[in-house]
């Protein structure tokens, strides 16, 4: 019986190394429905409106859209979907990120063979996984106080800051003033209490914002 309901779990994958998807794919057929791969973000959000999947394994960066933002849309387009990190990134910030963004799972790249069978039952269950190499640290970090919320633009230009864009670049990116996009980046400063721009550009790589 749980092989019958488990093959009828339709997985969509979205990583930007193809041969990691494929080989990611290839050891879910027998058990799963891999229903597509795609390789960024935005197909991620295409792929799930087409085929509404029940259960995403994402990377946490990719060109264009992150996992973490990929994520948060893709919850919109398919609520009931489940979410599952699988990534070479171990840094805690990127859990708590990927977790805040919806993901029930965090599976490190190095460990997925092994894992990732008990990874998908845990979430499909309802429950949480995380890699055990990562456990204690992430625990450490989830205690932490819960560091500000950014807005969805403020994420956008914080994102385009740590890509190197001056302001004149990002108003032209987000049809936008060049005025509107120094006023968001001295509020985004402001929220994060933050001085400079290589600190903004820390910033974003630990917290998974940075493609």
């Amino acid at each position: 019986m749980l092989a019958a309901q488990r093959s009828k779990l339709k997985i969509l994958i979205a990583d930007d190394h193809a041969l990691f998807a494929e080989g990611l794919a290839k050891l879910l057929e027998r058990d799963f429905e891999v229903i597509a791969i795609v390789n960024d973000g935005e197909h991620l959000i295409q792929a799930a409106r087409q085929h509404h999947p029940d259960l995403v394994l994402l990377d946490v960066s990719m060109p264009g859209l992150t996992g973490v933002e990929a994520a948060r849309k893709l919850l919109e387009v398919v609520p009931d979907c489940k979410l599952i990190c699988v990534t070479m990134h171990s840094n805690p910030e990127f859990v708590r990120e990927a977790f805040r963004a919806g993901a029930s799972g965090y599976v490190l790249k190095r460990s997925a063979g092994a894992e990732l069978a008990e990874a998908i039952r845990q979430v499909m269950n309802g429950n949480a996984y995380v890699s055990p190499l990562l456990t204690k640290d992430v625990l450490s970090i989830l205690l932490q106080p819960k560091t500000p919320v950014l807005t969805a633009r403020q994420r956008e230009i914080l994102r385009f800051v740590a890509q190197g864009l001056s302001a004149k670049e990002i108003a032209s990116r987000l049809n936008i003033s060049v005025k509107t996009a120094h006023f968001h980046k001295t509020s985004i400063m402001e929220k994060l209490k933050l001085h400079t721009t290589a600190e903004l550009t820390r910033y974003a790589l630990e917290h998974g914002i940075a493609s």
